[in-house]
């Protein structure tokens, strides 16, 4: 039995329950408070296994389920960005790096190699089961602020141009994925709760 392996996997498991912790701006559906990030992630994961048929190209569930898991463990050192803070987006990639060596590091060493190379596929956003990933972390947190009245939206004066341009890429993943999301996005433009900055 290999018990230092064991030590240092049951140390990352323990570690990385600070992810519970780590608060994003998206509101629960019911607009009672802030969800963290563990949440995101588990609901990521439930999405890949409903919305997979809806994916343009062939996607394993075997590598979408464990990257959306463990796409935001880096915001345990890094924090979150808000995905319309240009400011924050500026220094994202070095803090989220630095954080990557020290969390995925934790682990022996071929699985903290496989985490590692999972999160950087999931950020290079090339192949098939990273962008249905992106899609599933962007389809999320406009699923919640459609339920939630659009309250994230309105603190944050977010624009249509914003969302527009943050789900450029959503159509070539999955165009009925993107019809549903843009209805929602109208919605909202219509309710007030986005800016219409926009000409269609």
């Amino acid at each position: 039995m290999n018990t230092e392996r064991l030590k240092q996997q049951m140390e990352f498991i323990v570690e990385v329950d600070k992810v519970k912790n780590i608060f994003r701006q998206t509101y629960l559906a019911d607009g009672n408070r802030k969800e963290n990030d563990a949440e995101h992630s588990w609901h990521l994961a439930l999405m890949a296994v409903i919305l997979k048929e809806y994916s343009e190209e062939e996607v394993d569930l075997a590598k979408v389920i464990p990257m959306v898991l463990i796409h935001d463990l880096v915001e345990i050192d890094a924090g979150d960005t808000y995905a319309y803070d240009t400011a924050g987006a500026a220094t994202k990639r070095a803090r989220e790096e630095k954080a990557a060596d020290r969390i995925f590091g934790l682990l022996p060493d071929d699985q903290g190699k496989n985490f590692r190379n999972l999160w950087e596929e999931f950020e290079a956003y090339e192949t098939s089961d990273a962008k249905f990933a992106h899609l599933l972390d962007n389809c999320q947190p406009l699923l919640l602020n459609d339920a939630s009245d659009g309250i994230s939206w309105s603190e944050h004066q977010v624009k249509k141009s914003q969302i527009y341009k943050r789900n450029e890429h959503i159509p070539e993943t999955s165009g009925e994925i993107w019809e549903y999301m843009k209805a929602l996005i109208e919605k909202h433009v219509g309710l007030g709760h986005v800016i219409d900055d926009m000409n269609d």
